[in-house]
């Protein structure tokens, strides 16, 4: 016999055990499919939690903020909320990214020489709305290298070891968050409803590479090309509301994300039920949920408490939640915002029966009653500024006045011996 063609030698002792030559040849492709199947479900039918849970059994010991400048240049509010997270926590690695340095940091973990998602440094590249971006890049870093992420303008209260209760073990949690509103009876409010269950995301904890990290920025992405197409425009141009920041990249978009990953690492619908009226935390699906204290204390709603309390882990102090002033709340033209009424029942229900009432007038009545309100807000304004002009002109007097006596001072110990002029040494010690 003539010797067999090259390439057939590894299958001559092989039985084809009578199958077609088609599904011979599909045939290791559907083992294949069938085994990495038996591997996804495991035993019992439900999802692996293997699948999406980190690599890494341990938090990495890292403080991440973001702002505007570097760390050299903050203003003292900004300096003294942040020193507290260094001093609470001496063992852990701190860096701020800033205006200057963001795109490199993104460019650098997501271009060609990282996770190659040219899709991704494009859309951050584009951007010009500084809320999402800080969103997106709070989310980045997180999936990136892990640690804690916190607001710049969130003091640290407790040590970040305090963040895992000792019942718990760190190797069997992924990530740690907090509850920031719990008011799920609003839910079919028009404009309270889509806010009023979520997690706080000014500060959470998480290990590297966690895939609903991943998954929220892919959510990001094409949430920004459905909004632009919408609005006919670049990402660039887009314009954002308050409510459609909140749903797009903020505390409604990293809730939905988070609860959908529990429920794939679970096998079982995981809704907001399981966190309301949270007396103590709660380990689903790897994800540590503490009380709404422990990151959100003092709100005045959510029985969030105060900051004194033993669970009060951070305390926010809102000094840089300007945003909304360029991404505005529905406001009313005569009965203004009702989120005004802090979850107030009695509040939001007056809110929602004088705008009731207000939409059944006449719209001559409605137009003649805005007009009134909009002359009632320029004399308010009016008169704020003019009692900030005077707050401004008492301090510029009292500033010179101060001034003028130390330069009285310096002309009269301007004859005395210098022993007698110098300031006593300053103690450091105490």
């Amino acid at each position: 016999m003539g010797a067999m063609p090259k390439g057939q030698e590894l299958f001559s002792s092989v039985p084809t055990i009578g199958f077609p030559k088609q599904l011979q040849r599909t045939l290791p492709a559907c083992i294949a499919l069938i085994l990495f199947l038996v591997f996804l479900t495991g035993s019992t039918g439900t999802v692996s939690t293997s699948l999406f849970q980190s690599k890494q059994s341990h938090f990495p010991r890292k403080i991440w903020q973001t702002w505007k400048v570097d760390p050299m240049m903050f203003e003292e509010r900004d300096h003294n909320t942040a020193r507290t997270w260094i001093i609470k926590n001496p063992d852990f690695r701190y860096e701020v990214l800033t205006d200057e340095n963001d795109l490199a940091y993104v460019e650098t973990h997501f271009g060609p020489e990282g996770f190659n998602r040219p899709d991704i440094v494009y859309v951050y590249r584009e951007l010009t709305a500084r809320i999402i971006k800080a969103d997106l890049l709070r989310y980045m870093i997180m999936y990136v290298e892990g640690g804690v992420y916190t607001d710049i303008d969130v003091e640290a209260l407790k040590p970040v070891k305090n963040f895992i209760p000792k019942r718990w073990e760190e190797t069997d949690i992924d990530m740690v968050v907090g509850i920031e509103i719990d008011q799920p009876d609003f839910a079919r409010h028009p404009v309270l409803g889509s806010k009023c269950k979520s997690f706080c995301q000014w500060t959470f904890m998480c290990k590297p590479r966690l895939p609903v990290m991943l998954t929220l920025i892919e959510n990001i992405m094409k949430w920004l090309h459905r909004v632009a197409k919408e609005q006919k425009c670049k990402i660039s141009e887009i314009h954002l509301d308050f409510d459609q920041v909140i749903s797009g990249t903020g505390p409604s978009a990293f809730t939905e994300a988070i609860l959908k990953d529990i429920t794939k690492r679970t096998g079982k619908e995981v809704s907001w039920d399981t966190f309301h009226s949270m007396q103590e935390s709660i380990l689903v699906g790897r994800v540590l949920v503490l009380t709404v204290e422990a990151f959100a204390a003092g709100q005045g709603h959510s029985d969030s408490g105060n900051h004194d309390a033993k669970q009060a882990l951070v305390k926010h102090h809102y000094h840089a939640s300007g945003w909304p002033t360029t991404h505005p709340r529905f406001n009313h033209p005569i009965f203004g915002e009702v989120e005004k009424c802090n979850w107030n029942v009695e509040c939001v229900q007056k809110w929602d029966q004088d705008t009731l009432a207000f939409n059944a007038l006449p719209q001559e009545e409605k137009i003649k009653q805005i007009a009134i309100k909009e002359q009632e807000n320029k004399e308010e304004e009016r008169k704020q500024k003019e009692e900030e002009e005077e707050r401004k002109r008492k301090e510029d007097e009292e500033r010179e006045r101060e001034a003028l006596e130390l330069e009285r001072k310096a002309r009269e110990n301007a004859g005395k011996p210098e022993e007698l002029v110098r300031p006593p040494p300053i103690d450091l010690r105490g």
